[in-house]
């Protein structure tokens, strides 16, 4: 039985990639690097600030000082505009909602970093009371790495057998994998349902509303 739910956060709870993408730009045009495109930026993501920026910058600027530059400017940026485009997906509010009524325990893991990951939650989720929401911290490692779901299990106490995992990206399904916990994939994010699939998930739905639809089948199972 699924006593508790951890969701990745952006491209599964808040459609983050405008606001990321301005962000990205902002950063490379203050460091006089060129700009990327949306849909460069949508690969991108998913493995952390340090990562999206080092695939923007060009392949001959990849330097330790570049990129120290560019992510000084990208926080100085995004810090002030992180919900200037940000907004939840239709149906999560509905569904988080009716999963807490349900007394299922909610929880954030996520690839962007704390202090970022903490303000997009209080912001859009005001009244969810998610038990945990982690997100990229110092000297813990990015997903695929289970360590975020291990942490999140230490403070729930609950046993990976009543865990599902929901993320938009094969970092997410090879996260829910490395935890021993079951995937559920989601294709209205960043990535296409053919990785998602190639990835083998428990289940993949379309929907927020398809999350009630897989509670209620293992409550009857």
């Amino acid at each position: 039985m699924i006593q508790l739910i951890i969701f990745d956060l952006d491209g599964t709870l808040l459609n983050t990639l405008d606001d990321l993408a301005a962000a990205a730009n902002a950063a490379l045009c203050t460091c006089g690097f060129p700009t990327r495109s949306l849909e460069e930026v949508r690969q991108f993501v998913g493995n952390g600030v340090a990562k999206l920026l080092e695939r923007a910058l060009p392949e001959k600027e990849k330097t330790a000082e570049n990129l120290a530059r560019i992510k000084n400017a990208f926080f100085s940026y995004y810090d002030q505009h992180l919900w200037d485009y940000t907004h939840p997906y239709e149906g999560i509010q509905e569904v988080l909602t009716a999963l807490q009524r349900h007394h299922i325990k909610l929880a954030v893991a996520s690839n962007k970093y704390q202090a970022a990951a903490e303000r997009l939650i209080t912001y859009f989720f005001p009244d969810i009371s998610f038990v945990a929401v982690l997100g990229q911290r110092e000297n813990i490692p990015t997903k695929p790495n289970p360590q975020i779901v291990f942490d999140i299990f230490r403070i729930t106490g609950i046993n990976p057998k009543d865990v599902l995992y929901v993320g938009d990206s094969a970092v997410d399904m090879q996260t829910a994998q490395n935890a021993g916990v079951q995937a559920c994939g989601v294709t209205w994010g960043f990535r296409s349902r053919n990785e998602l699939a190639s990835c083998q998930p428990n289940y993949l739905i379309n929907e927020p509303s398809q999350l009630l639809e897989i509670l209620n089948q293992r409550i009857r199972n």
